[in-house]
């Protein structure tokens, strides 16, 4: 670099460093200002060798990270002073926690030794899989909250600025930010970052889709503006009569939500019908907040109809997150619908900015704090450390996006559940104790089976016995990650007890048929028998699914059995070497791999059924080779998320040889001859065979479903397009 150079970056360094103390959400005191430039000086010390893959000093990344933490999510001078420094330590060997601590302080060292761990897990080769790294990194909330929140700023900068990453490590990071971080996010209340994580992750998971509806977004923009505009006017007109303090904001849904909606509700962009909010944001004291929401409400729908189903009072009863507000639907001009948030200055603060603003209102003789009682239930969630990580995340993240519902108990004391919860999972929210003994269940005074969905304002009684044990069917019943951890762990003490008594059961056995059991002995009963570990095997034995004729049969192919095995183990997999190149070229209804597009044996996954065409990805599994997923599968976050090592590049080469079968879903208005309008299109598409077709009519509304063969999707999404011209005919859709 030139002189020249650096001295620009050094005044543009010293430039965002001002920018920092600035936009402080917190009132910065001296001693505050002068941690935060020590801090600043020692990470700009550390990472003064450093450059990004953009090419401009690392610096600039500690110094938007602690601006995300100072001004989104408004955390103190300590916290700014961690986000500064939580790259030191990893990046310098110069630096340790010892120095931060001597530096700095306790609590910073804490909190840039929680970052340090996390951001050291993804160095970890273990196979416990991308999961446990993140159950670890949850671990760390034992320790400090604020390691979470400056992670999720960390990830959000780090999504910013990925441009200059290649595709793959775009669209992992992007993957895991959509499986983990914005459901965190979420949780800890930071809605706006939230948000911005969802958008971006759609951004690099599905560019094509975002920038559609980016561009239709922006293409609205000027006429969704004027419809804002003259609906506030009308509500403007009747706050000022009522002498209201106020101001109103008009937004645009994320395009993540806009997607969302699209893909649930199986509509297209221009029939997704709230595709903006309307937020009344007014100010009052704390007591009189409730009644002036009410207030609010009023003039809104003296003025428009609203929709009855969508009414959402988190006033009365606030989110588990901290949020608080009220939201209503309401028809406005030209017969939209509009949905109207109502919040006071207060709400809308913990609204934007989570627990920071939650603390600052937040009176010292309130009961315990709601992320107080969370993090306390992710710590026993936490404590099942011989839980799946896998399925652990999976809960975890469940619980972390659900949506609530609020039950009773007994007495009248309001619990706030994941949406899907049933009554077993109430019983463990409760204690654990209650939960392990629990017999049945009464919801508004009746009798209900254990895995009844509960609803918003059940009332649940749980009947529990001495006598009761869980048992498997358990884990069908319940949903949230608290109970199905207790359960498991449970089953999973009870399958040791069982299986030590199959050991020796076992050893028995085998010694009458002059066997040894030995490690060997028992690798060559896992393969005989096709079970995963040992104590399948054992646990086989003591529960005697495994008999004495199944044991002599071993036995007697035993020798077999061993060369076989050892076969399997030696195999080497097939190298790019053994594959013909001609054959790929000439051949063509192809799926290829890798780079060097090799040709491997695959199948197709259930889950969303790929045909050629689509844009797809190879997953290899343990037991059933390489499954082809599209990339767009409802799984696909969660596979390239925990199983990064595992995903591969796939393509279709061309897609005009073999036939495929696809189910079309059909719906609209019954008439007489549609049945006949639609075989017709489908028989004068000569590329295209029906297999089946049924239909049925319900008071003037028609539903359809065809299953028909075809060569690619390129025929299918004509064949589509013809049928959506018949008259009557309103959605079509591929299963």
């Amino acid at each position: 670099m030139t002189e020249e150079a650096i001295e620009k970056e050094n005044a543009a360094i010293a430039k965002a460093y001002k920018e920092l103390l600035k936009v402080s959400y917190q009132t910065l005191s001296r001693d505050d200002k002068k941690l935060i430039r020590h801090a600043f000086e020692v990470a700009l010390d550390a990472h003064k060798e450093q450059r990004r893959k953009s090419g401009e000093a690392y610096i600039f990344h500690p110094i938007a990270v602690a601006k995300i933490v100072a001004q989104e999510i408004g955390l103190d001078a300590t916290s700014i002073a961690a986000a500064l420094l939580h790259d030191v330590v990893e990046d310098n060997p110069n630096y340790t926690i010892a120095d931060i601590e001597r530096l700095f302080g306790e609590t910073v060292a804490r909190i840039v030794d929680g970052l340090t761990k996390i951001s050291s897990l993804k160095k970890d080769l273990d196979v416990s899989l991308q999961a446990e790294n993140f159950r670890k990194m949850l671990l760390t909330l034992n320790d400090d909250v604020r390691v979470i929140i400056i992670k999720i700023a960390d990830r959000l900068h780090n999504m910013q600025t990925m441009d200059s990453m290649r595709p793959d490590k775009q669209v992992k990071i992007a993957s895991e930010t959509l499986y983990i971080y914005a459901p965190l996010a979420h949780r800890i209340g930071l809605y706006n970052i939230k948000t911005e994580l969802e958008d971006l992750g759609l951004k690099y998971t599905e560019p094509e889709i975002y920038n559609d509806l980016f561009n239709k977004i922006k293409d609205s923009k000027e006429e969704q503006d004027a419809y804002i505009k003259a609906f506030s006017k009308i509500i403007k007109d009747s706050l000022n009569k009522e002498g209201f303090d106020y101001e109103i904001k008009g937004r645009p849904k994320s395009i993540f939500s806009i997607r969302r909606k699209m893909v649930k509700q199986g509509v297209s962009f221009d029939e997704v019908y709230d595709k903006f909010a309307v937020r009344i944001i007014y100010r009052s004291e704390v007591e009189d907040e409730k009644f002036m929401a009410w207030k609010i409400y009023s003039v809104v729908t003296d003025h428009f109809t609203p929709n009855p189903i969508r009414l959402r009072d988190w006033i009365s009863s606030p989110k588990s997150t901290g949020y608080e507000a009220l939201h209503i639907t309401v028809v406005g001009p030209k017969s939209n619908w509009v949905e109207v948030q109502i919040r006071s200055e207060r709400m809308n603060e913990i609204a934007e900015k989570g627990y920071a603003a939650h603390y600052k209102y937040k009176n010292k003789d309130d009961k315990e704090d709601s992320l107080d009682i969370w993090i306390n239930r992710l710590q026993e969630a936490l404590e099942n450390n011989e839980a799946d990580a896998v399925d652990f995340v999976e809960q975890f993240k469940l619980n972390l996006y659900s949506k609530e519902i609020f039950v009773f108990s007994p007495k009248g004391d309001l619990k706030s559940l994941p949406k899907g919860a049933t009554p077993l999972d109430f019983a463990f929210s409760i204690h654990t104790e209650v939960g392990m003994k629990t017999r049945g269940a009464k919801v508004n005074g009746k009798l209900v089976p254990l895995s009844q969905e509960l609803q918003s304002g059940d009332r649940v009684e749980i009947l529990t016995s001495e006598n009761t044990k869980p048992n498997t069917n358990w884990l069908d019943y319940a949903s949230t990650a608290r109970a199905r951890s207790k359960i498991k762990s449970y089953l999973n003490a009870d399958k040791k007890e069982m299986a030590e008594e199959g050991k020796e059961i076992l050893r028995r056995k085998l010694k009458q048929l002059k066997i040894t059991l030995n490690e060997k002995s028992v690798n060559e009963l896992v393969s005989y028998f096709k079970l995963s570990t040992s104590l399948d095997l054992f646990y086989r034995m003591g529960i005697g699914s495994i008999d004495n004729a199944m044991l002599k049969a071993y036995a007697a192919s035993r020798s077999n059995v061993f060369v076989s095995y050892i076969k399997n183990k030696i195999r080497k997999p097939e190298t790019p070497k053994d594959i013909n190149k001609d054959e790929i070229t000439s051949n063509y209804d192809m799926l290829v791999f890798g780079k060097e597009e090799e040709k491997l044996n695959y199948t197709i996954a259930n889950c969303c059924n790929p045909i050629p065409g689509d844009k797809v990805f190879g997953f290899v599994t343990i037991n059933d080779g390489i499954k082809v997923h599209k990339k767009n599968c409802p799984n696909a976050l969660s596979l390239q998320s925990n199983y990064a090592y595992r995903i591969m590049q796939a393509k279709w080469i061309d897609s005009s040889q073999q036939e495929y079968t696809s189910q079309i879903i059909l719906s609209g208005l019954d008439d007489i001859g549609l049945v006949n309008d639609v075989t017709k299109v489908i028989s004068s598409n000569m590329h295209v065979n029906m297999k089946s077709l049924s239909f049925s009519s319900d008071d003037g509304i028609f539903s359809g479903k065809i299953t028909v063969i075809v060569k690619n999707k390129t025929m299918l999404k004509k064949l589509m397009s013809n049928l959506k011209k018949i008259n009557g005919i309103d959605k079509v859709t591929r299963v």
